[in-house]
């Protein structure tokens, strides 16, 4: 009877012969590598994508400050109109606004020759008198009094402030001198200076002052953009997925749609940019820099995705389902809406969200449909002159002020910050929703 350790000993392995053993070292060595080259390209790429947002974080962070001075404007009651209709911003347009803020901070620094006079001057930003007659604008019955405000200071100012510019230079080496140095430290020591949030980079317009520039037009521009690629997008590409995929004839023409449709996917995007500057700009005769043209250019750019991957959900769907739909009597159009669909709703939720976080990164199809445009109001309308937020970082980044590196950067974190919410929101739809079969 042979017992357990004889059935044992019998059952083992043979010996390797040295060959067998070398080739199979070589292959176990080879896969060894393979695991090591793949960590390493993995820890490369996420070492360069830290470097990146390090670099942004770094350079953006001082944009969300902003420095303030406070001044105490005479509102002499002589120098405005006499008539309330005309106490707007329009009307009060051509009040000498600049002449009471100069002379305010003459009377805060108490110059002693007229050079020193204009070099307190250029201690405030060109944006301080919009914000006096804004005051005056919203509360007309401080005409004849002295009004207090904090107003932006010069974008020098502002980068003194933050350390951006080293006070500890050589005066020549500095765009801000020693005497103006010295203005900025009494105006602190008053209490006259502070640093607060930056409202204003996500309230203002455009400008060519660093200090006053914000991307609140820009992200109106963008919003009335992904509104029309939403309203087009999902009720156009849902419409084609389902027909090709659930009604559509196999023959040569439904072959030829979906490989140009692939196709479509892989193009340029500048290449719809030329698309919508023929047709919707010359021959449509759409506005330039409107909203709607941009929405309309980026919906064609986004189709091609959204179709696919709404098909790709389509297909997810077990053929079981619509059977089970046509065993019971339903038609072949209620087994698609009633049944088919809702199940596919996630992945078509999900295509669709990733199609508008890529329309909002897009840059060069707005820049052929004239979206590069400086522009200071908000639109009203989709029809109105706007811009868009990555068109408003690639204007920012060609600027030669020190004051928009900073803006640049938080710029392009604010619009990342929409891009890993949106398709965070895509991948947790996904899961909370998807269904295995």
């Amino acid at each position: 009877m042979t017992t357990i350790s004889e059935v044992s000993t019998s059952s083992a392995a043979p010996s390797l012969s040295p060959e067998v053993a070398r080739r199979l070292k070589r292959r176990y060595a080879a896969e060894r590598r393979f695991q090591v080259y793949g960590l390493s390209a993995i820890m490369i790429g996420l070492a360069f994508l830290v470097i990146m947002f390090t670099s942004i974080i770094q350079a953006g962070l001082p944009a969300f400050q902003e420095t303030r001075i406070r001044l105490d404007v005479e509102l002499e009651a002589d120098k405005f109109p006499t008539d309330p209709a005309e106490l707007t911003a329009d009307g009060l347009r051509l009040v000498g606004w600049t002449g009471m803020i100069q002379k305010s901070i003459r009377d805060t620094l108490k110059p002693e020759a007229r050079s020193d006079a204009v070099l307190m001057h250029k201690l405030l930003s060109p944006n301080a008198e919009v914000a006096v007659r804004d005051a005056v604008v919203d509360d007309p019955s401080l005409i004849g009094s002295t009004l207090s405000i904090w107003v932006l200071a010069a974008g020098d100012v502002d980068a003194i402030m933050k350390g951006t510019i080293d006070r500890n230079l050589p005066e020549e080496q500095r765009t801000v001198n020693d005497k103006q140095l010295t203005y900025i430290d009494r105006l602190d020591a008053d209490g006259r200076l502070r640093k607060q949030f930056a409202f204003t980079l996500f309230t203002a317009g455009a400008s060519s002052y660093p200090e006053s520039s914000g991307i609140g037009v820009a992200m109106i521009g963008s919003l009335f953009m992904m509104l029309i690629v939403l309203m087009l997008a999902l009720p156009i590409g849902v419409a084609a997925a389902v027909y090709l995929e659930e009604f559509a004839p196999r023959n040569r023409w439904t072959d030829i749609i979906e490989v140009n449709i692939n196709n479509l996917a892989a193009v340029p995007s500048i290449v719809f940019g030329l698309l919508g500057l023929a047709v919707f700009i010359n021959f449509v005769e759409l506005p330039r820099s409107a909203p709607l043209v941009g929405g309309l250019v980026l919906t064609l750019m986004t189709l091609p995705t959204v179709i696919i991957a709404t098909r790709a959900a389509l297909k997810a769907v077990p053929p079981s389902i619509r059977e089970a739909a046509l065993g019971i009597g339903a038609s072949k159009m209620q087994s698609i809406f009633h049944h088919v669909l809702p199940l596919a709703a996630p992945g078509i939720l999900t295509s669709i969200i990733i199609g508008l976080a890529q329309a909002l990164g897009e840059t060069a199809p707005l820049l052929m449909i004239g979206m590069v445009a400086t522009v200071f109001t908000y639109p009203a309308t989709p029809m109105d002159p706007a811009t868009a937020l990555p068109v408003q970082i690639y204007m920012w980044s060609g600027l030669p002020e020190r004051g928009f590196v900073a803006r640049t950067s938080a710029g392009i974190m604010v619009l990342l910050g929409f891009l890993i919410f949106m398709n965070a929101l895509a991948v947790f739809l996904r899961k909370k929703f998807e269904r295995r079969w």
